[in-house]
């Protein structure tokens, strides 16, 4: 009987995806940063599972001669040569819709942080307290007063759109295609300069093709308005940080929430470090125990490749 193909997990994977893997394959936990030894393993591996940040690019490639498949535990590309890849005859597998929700529910988790002020009462408190804290926490404005603006209505934006229509908000939208009416609940589609002049709040989604880079920058942001909310959940490097920064300096009633950088994690010197208007967080959108599960899935197809059958959710050419 021949050897089972033998499979390399680059980064973490939710242990029964892991399990029902190693049951099939010869599967090896080895960090994609661990040096020599990932490199012995690299050089006779049949296939590798990473998640986040794990490069595959020609240089991996090289490394790895008898690879036949890049299993991607979650959606975007951005760090995985799918063309080299196919070039090769590696195939490239993902898992599209893992973290859809957890990033929409994220969002909006972000947006009413910003919007609805809230505490915890943990003593009691007289009537002038009470009354003083209700007073300073009183919201701005509600979501439903606000427009939303939708920088990409793929699936994600799609999600973060029905929320949206959930809560009364009026949502425009600006993305490359057509998106079908009955896909849009209830979005307008408009130009993206008016998207961005129009809008509350401007929630990016867009892909990582090398055309988004620093898309969000100086003069996307000079059509924005004064007390917009910026926020990102795509990939880090859509945003132009120091354009950011100097429109977060020049207009204080802003603000900035970004989940995602360029590069991660943060460096001592980011340009959006001790402003006060702008909020980062550490990559936590798709951060829920289904979300990992859902993504860890894509050892089916690791499975289904090596196994000589036609994958489930193939990389399309291309980025996501």
């Amino acid at each position: 009987m021949p050897d089972r193909p033998f499979v390399i997990q680059a980064e973490e994977l939710d242990a029964p995806a892991a399990a029902w893997l190693a049951e099939r394959a010869r599967l090896e936990m080895c960090r994609f940063d661990s040096g020599a030894r990932f490199e012995e393993l690299l050089a006779r591996a049949d296939g590798v599972v990473v998640r986040t940040y794990c490069r595959v690019d020609r240089a991996f490639l090289d490394r790895g001669p008898n690879l036949k498949v890049v299993g991607r535990a979650g959606v975007g590309l951005d760090r995985i040569d799918v063309e080299a890849c196919r070039a090769r005859g590696v195939e490239v597998v993902h898992t599209p819709d893992a973290n859809t929700t957890a990033v929409a529910e994220y969002v909006f988790a972000l947006l009413l942080d910003e919007t609805r002020p809230r505490a915890v009462v943990n003593r009691a408190l007289d009537l002038a307290q009470w009354n003083k804290m209700r007073k300073e926490l009183e919201a701005r404005r509600q979501l439903r007063e606000m427009t939303l603006g939708i920088w990409g209505m793929g699936r994600v934006g799609r999600a973060v759109t029905r929320i949206a229509a959930g809560v009364g908000m009026r949502v425009i939208y600006h993305d490359l295609l057509d998106i079908a009416p009955d896909q849009r609940f209830g979005a307008a589609p408009v130009s993206r300069e008016e998207m961005l002049r129009e809008s509350d709040v401007v929630s990016v989604h867009i892909d990582a093709r090398a055309s988004n880079r620093h898309v969000v920058n100086a003069e996307a942001l000079s059509l924005v308005k004064h007390d917009a909310i910026v926020v990102n959940t795509s990939r880090g490097f859509v945003v132009d940080d120091e354009a950011l920064r100097a429109f977060l300096m020049k207009n204080g009633a802003a603000r900035a929430i970004l989940d995602v950088h360029d590069p991660e994690p943060i460096e001592p010197f980011h340009p959006l470090l001790g402003v006060a208007n702008a909020r980062l967080s550490p990559h936590l959108a798709a951060a829920t125990r289904l979300a990992h599960a859902n993504m860890s899935l894509v050892v089916k197809d690791v499975w289904r490749v090596l196994n000589g059958e036609k994958p489930e959710f193939p990389a399309p050419r291309g980025m996501l």
